[in-house]
């Protein structure tokens, strides 16, 4: 009988009590994945300037997210297997932020159109290798509010959003758009060091305790149980599991539809706040902060409700309230109201992240957290990859507000796939 030795649980997972050293981790975790959302912001900020130096017409500035959402689409699945059957949490969360950064200091260097793709591409692929590394380990590590625990890994995610067109409008004033692309890889540099010193040896598991040997052909379960990485025949066993679970589809579905929308969103809502509304970019940067601020605030609340209330009821909820607001948004464009209207579209829209994903752990086997979460966002990232590409040609044609209708499309379509999940699908902590 072949045999793997495996170690104990995380602090905190099984019903253990929660140690300062969970707690700490889960901190850094949190910090990195803000980390991973700096970058984008600062690139949305930055792409009205980029388009207005090299020349290029909305469309093209919707393909440049095209190609690294799908640059994101293609690597997201093979980086959760690698993350299931590898395990170095740690190790995978350190190289997925600085292969972040890297590429946008490379950007600092770009003279034509197509490097500038081939640099958006990189970055796509080091970003979602973040997600199916850091999830399931918070799943893990606080078993019983995985709602709470993403909710707050969210916000890390919010804080990034709202803090770096805040940064990026600041630094305007001074510095060009190039000089802060270079300088921008020193903060990615640096937590993927304090990453990989902190959590470098982490898989499910400290090193410190053991127990006895288990068996390679165990139960996804008793590798949950135990821990650490598993063995490929295991693996197979539970990609078979997960493609049979109920409902897989649909909450795919609904999420890459979500994701649509903000992709959609967080592209052109700054040019339309700057060539529509005539914001300079310290101001778009403001504005582009509330709709971070509010999912900040919104996801600890939603968080937490879905734990308590189960997970379908809230998702179908904020994506409704998301839809009507963005229709609002339509009547109301070029006033005050239009920009009141992104702060209250930024905490329904944001809300459901982190239920989407608590759902998806619960629902699926437990040795395939890596793979599941990367199924998700690889589906999430082929998505939007498609998203800017069509709003761009809408407001080529039809002008930058007719894109927000195709946004509240979007947003109902993920709600009609919340409708017909299965029951079975759900599970209330």
């Amino acid at each position: 009988m072949n045999t793997q030795t495996l170690e104990t649980p995380l602090s905190g997972q099984g019903g253990q009590p929660e140690t300062p050293k969970t707690f700490r981790n889960m901190g850094l975790i949190t910090l990195g994945h803000s980390l991973t959302h700096w970058y984008p912001a600062t690139f949305f900020m930055l792409l009205p300037l980029i388009g207005q130096e090299l020349g290029l017409s909305y469309s093209q500035i919707g393909f440049i997210m095209t190609c690294q959402y799908a640059a994101g689409a293609i690597s997201n699945l093979p980086g959760g297997m690698l993350v299931d059957v590898w395990g170095k949490k740690g190790q995978l969360m350190a190289m997925s932020l600085f292969w972040v950064g890297f590429p946008y200091f490379l950007m600092g260097f770009t003279t034509t159109y197509w490097m500038l793709l081939a640099c958006a591409m990189l970055v796509g692929m080091g970003n979602n290798l973040w997600h199916p590394t850091a999830i399931p380990l918070l799943g893990k590590m606080f078993p019983d509010r995985k709602g709470l625990a993403l909710s707050l890994h969210g916000m890390g995610g919010n804080m990034g959003d709202a803090l770096a067109p805040l940064a990026v409008g600041a630094l305007l004033s001074a510095l060009s758009w190039r000089q802060i692309v270079m300088l921008n890889v020193v903060p990615g540099a640096v937590m993927s060091i304090l990453i990989l010193y902190f959590l470098g040896a982490v898989t499910f598991a400290p090193k410190a305790k053991r127990v006895e040997a288990v068996d390679q052909n165990a139960s996804p379960k008793a590798i949950e149980d135990t821990g650490k990485q598993q063995s490929l025949s295991s693996y197979k066993r539970g990609l078979i599991d997960l493609f049979k679970t109920p409902g897989l589809l649909l909450l795919i579905l609904s999420s890459s539809f979500r994701s649509m929308t903000q992709g959609t969103l967080l592209t052109f809502l700054p040019l339309y706040l700057a060539k529509e509304m005539h914001y300079n970019v310290f101001w778009v940067g403001v504005t582009m902060a509330t709709l971070q601020v509010a999912g900040f605030i919104a996801a600890p609340i939603a968080g937490h409700l879905s734990d308590k209330m189960g997970r379908r009821s809230l998702l179908m909820s904020c994506f409704a309230m998301s839809g009507g607001v963005l229709v609002l948004m339509t009547f109301a464009g070029g006033t005050s109201l239009f920009v009141g209207l992104i702060a209250v579209l930024g905490f329904f829209l944001y809300a459901a992240r982190p239920v989407m994903q608590a759902w998806m752990l619960e629902a699926t086997p437990p040795n395939m957290g890596g793979t599941s979460i990367g199924l998700m966002f690889g589906m999430q990232s082929a998505a939007q990859s498609v998203a800017p590409i069509l709003g761009g040609l809408v407001a080529d044609q039809w002008g930058l507000m007719a894109a927000f209708y195709f946004l509240a499309g979007t947003i109902l379509l993920a709600n009609a796939m919340v409708v017909f999940m299965p029951a079975s699908s759900e599970q209330k902590a």
